[in-house]
């Protein structure tokens, strides 16, 4: 496996001293991440394709690209991937031609080929798209039986509208996959949060879909500013510093729930994934120093042989990770370079959810305010 890490700005390639794969003409699959003012240009596909001429293209928005050891923003990062002997494939749908975002991702599983197929990257739109429903129906798709890793687009900090792409000017609406088969490619996963967990649980007793109505009978969002204090005065935009831990009914372990924003008027507050009822939720805040090691627990997660890199390591962090972190979020990411040495090509974007499994396994989950990453060795 050759990669090749390219960066355009201001109508200029550069590519990164480490790349591997020399010949753009020889890339296979072109994985980009971009300032979604850049891909909203008439265009941009073609421009891709002319650069990467023999590869399949997918694009996708992002609040922050990761270069290397580097957060960029208003950039396009490309990943250029040549296999030895892995095959791929690739597929898209838009949830305009669907009912809903569950019948969109099984219909996407669908359009991939089954046999041999061990593992499915996603990126998927971020505004339109309802992430939990999307991850249920990717799961549903594959019987729980291919490893799933990917995330939703982001739209810088804006939360407007995200565009994806799959050979062809990307759009909103879209999710895209790439699948893998065989058995000459190994990826592994990692995913962690590292945020704090404060006062006790409580139980969510009114809500519909990602909005949340009633903790313990009580309206959410005033017991949510009490536990905020004077950061109560700040919202929605404290809220990113103060996400909820979740244990869904049926899921043992937690995740992460970011609040989108807050409806004052029903005193409720509205979440970046599903908070279904009879969920276990706390409250928790940022610990910069432990947001930062759990990026280098994660990428721990996914080392499978101390003597070998990987040959690519995809990082897909949350926009509210970047936010809170501000001039410290190159520490979350140089914390990943740390681990791998100088041996590892890393990209990534910051994104509106992230998709994989836990640490220790089992089916994919929509994650918020993690740091996710996906390893590729090529046997």
């Amino acid at each position: 496996m050759q990669t090749s890490l390219n960066l355009f700005k201001n109508l200029e390639w550069e590519k990164h001293t480490q790349s591997g794969l020399i010949n753009d003409a020889d890339a296979q699959l072109v994985l980009c991440f971009s300032a979604k003012h850049i891909l909203a240009k008439s265009g941009i596909y073609q421009l891709l394709k002319q650069k990467f001429p023999n590869a399949q293209i997918l694009m996708g928005s992002s609040s922050g690209e990761i270069y290397q050891d580097e957060i960029k923003d208003d950039t396009l990062v490309a990943v250029a991937i040549r296999f030895n002997e892995t095959i791929f494939r690739t597929a898209s749908v838009n949830i305009s031609d669907f009912s809903n975002s569950y019948d969109a991702a099984k219909a996407l599983v669908k359009s991939l080929p089954s046999q041999d197929l061990t593992s499915i990257f996603v990126i998927s739109d971020g505004s339109i798209v309802n992430g939990s429903e999307l991850v249920k129906g990717l799961n549903d798709g594959t019987q729980n039986e291919v490893l799933i890793t990917g995330g939703l687009a982001g739209d810088a900090d804006q939360f407007q509208s995200t565009f994806v792409g799959l050979n062809a000017e990307p759009t909103n609406g879209v999710v895209a996959a790439v699948g893998f088969y065989g058995s000459k490619l190994i990826i592994s996963h990692g995913s962690l949060g590292g945020w704090e967990i404060f006062g006790p649980e409580k139980l969510v007793t009114k809500s519909t879909g990602n909005r949340l109505f009633e903790i313990d009978g009580k309206p959410a969002l005033d017991l949510y500013k009490k536990y905020l204090g004077a950061d109560a005065a700040n919202l929605p935009a404290s809220a990113l510093f103060f996400p909820l831990s979740v244990i869904i009914p049926g899921i043992e372990q937690p995740v992460v729930r970011t609040i989108l924003n807050i409806d004052e008027p029903t005193n409720s507050m509205v979440f970046a994934g599903d908070i279904p009822i009879g969920s276990k939720v706390r409250f928790m805040k940022a610990n910069f120093d432990k947001l930062t090691a759990a990026a280098a627990g994660a990428t721990q997660n996914t080392i499978i042989n101390e003597n070998r890199n990987p040959d690519l390591v995809l990082l897909v962090s949350c926009v509210g990770r970047k936010l809170v972190l501000g001039n410290r979020t190159d520490e979350e990411v140089e914390a990943v370079q740390e681990l791998l040495g100088n041996k590892t090509i890393i990209a990534g974007f910051y994104s509106y959810g992230e998709i994989s499994p836990f640490n220790d396994g089992g089916a994919c989950q929509l994650h918020n305010q993690t740091m996710t990453i996906t390893s590729f060795y090529e046997l």
